[in-house]
């Protein structure tokens, strides 16, 4: 969230930054509820100072009916100031609603509009669209055919949404976690794999909703605990409270995960098979860096993003993403799209990974701090993350893209190592 005095002191380019991140906050109900909490804090802290002077004379009244009535002084100021704590208590449950209402500022170079329709594409990869000389299937078409995804019996267990990968796409699977991870552990990332389950004030620290009508996130009944909707949520966990050197930033940490998501509302086409499911693994990047290194850390995830999707040598295209289509935390947001030969009537692109650099935001919610030796004070950390691999999305892209006249799906040349053969073929 953002800082209380930044608020006050810039409410009018919070409220363009709301009005074109199309969110709706009380900006100006906040700074009312600041100018009414610091006036009562001040009568509290004069009624607390007529307070202690008022008990120290106790002792040195003259008589007995002065000490009842210097009592009874002190027992009316506690009455009052217990009642202006009532108020304040009020004020800062309310001012906190509203300022965790208030998304983070964008990026000045972020393009400004409603949607999605505002995005910028920035560049393509490194691998241009093929063509075909065969009419090409969809995922779910292909999974059948080679008994590669259940859907059916995915239901049967868990519902729509769910699914069994079987045979040679658990291999790749299996293979795009070692592959991701590889390029990662090159790149100087601490492994980790994670918690499947968080507290809610984690979740709620990094920007995500456990409860209520507008949630995503699967919540853990009679718990504070909500499944994961992607290892971001734990790894921004790792310092909350925390306090660490600055020496020691920026921090790097790969995640694998589970993610689990409602995808409340999702349907259509576009969100057909493995493309919009309730749970899947994910490669994540996070990082916790000094507010200077943050922007050159964006960047950096983004160069790894693309490092890994043109060595799968899957075509893609870089979103720089509108303000309107920005979550709450995110100063800026790229996204990979990748091209889907069987999404849409004639092939289209979809997104398989995004980056958002999220400043203080999350860091102030979680309270993750960082500390310059020889200064004092400590200061809010800066965090970022990115998507390596979304295993159901990079599965979706590579049966689409890899597929051949025969049926056959050939294996990505950066995979074959890992899944130990070259291509799946009907038996």
């Amino acid at each position: 969230m953002l800082d209380r005095k930044f608020i006050l002191e810039n409410t009018q380019a919070i409220k363009v930054n709301c009005r074109n991140r199309h969110v709706t906050a009380d900006v100006d109900g906040f700074a009312a509820l600041e100018t009414k909490r610091k006036s009562l804090q001040q009568e509290l802290e004069h009624l607390q100072t007529e307070a202690n002077t008022v008990s120290k004379s106790i002792g040195l009244a003259k008589s007995p009916e002065e000490r009842e009535t210097k009592k009874e002084e002190g027992r009316l100021l506690r009455e009052k100031t217990a009642g202006i704590r009532i108020k304040l208590d009020a004020i800062e449950v309310e001012a906190d609603q509203i300022q965790r209402s208030i998304p983070n500022m964008a990026h000045p170079d972020a393009p400004i509009g409603a949607d999605d329709a505002s995005n910028l594409r920035r560049s393509l990869g490194k691998t241009p669209i093929p063509t075909y000389d065969f009419k090409p299937l969809d995922h779910v078409v292909l999974g059948e055919k080679l008994d590669l995804i259940d859907f059916e019996a995915g239901a049967r267990v868990a519902g729509a949404g769910f699914y069994f990968l079987k045979n040679e796409a658990v291999l790749l699977e299996l293979a795009l976690q070692r592959y991701a991870v590889e390029v990662l552990q090159k790149a100087g990332f601490t492994l980790t794999t994670t918690p499947d389950l968080a507290r809610n004030d984690v979740l709620q620290g990094t920007g995500y909703i456990p409860r209520g009508p507008e949630t995503q996130i699967y919540s853990i009944d009679g718990t504070d605990l909500s499944l994961v909707a992607t290892a971001e949520i734990p790894l921004g966990g790792l310092l909350a409270g925390q306090t660490v050197d600055a020496e020691r930033l920026p921090l790097r940490f790969c995640g694998i995960s589970h993610c689990f998501r409602t995808e409340a509302g999702a349907a259509g086409r576009a969100s057909r098979g493995l493309y919009r499911v309730h749970q899947f693994t994910k490669v994540e990047m996070f990082a916790f860096t000094l507010p200077e290194q943050s922007e050159a850390m964006h960047n950096e995830m983004l160069a790894l993003e693309c490092q890994i999707f043109d060595g799968l040598k899957i075509p893609y295209q870089v979103v720089d993403t509108a303000t309107g289509d920005l979550g709450g935390p995110a100063y800026r947001k790229f996204d990979l799209e990748a091209w889907m030969p069987g999404r849409g009537e004639s092939g289209e692109y979809g997104e398989v990974t995004s980056t958002s650099n999220c400043t203080d935001y999350q860091a102030r919610r979680l309270n993750a701090r960082y500390k310059i030796k020889g200064e004092k004070g400590t200061k809010f950390l800066h965090t970022l993350n990115g998507t390596a691999i979304a295993i159901s999305r990079a599965l979706v892209a590579i049966f689409e893209l890899y597929q051949q006249k025969d049926g056959s799906i050939l294996i990505p040349e950066a995979l074959r190592s890992f899944a130990g053969k070259e291509v799946i073929a009907s038996v």
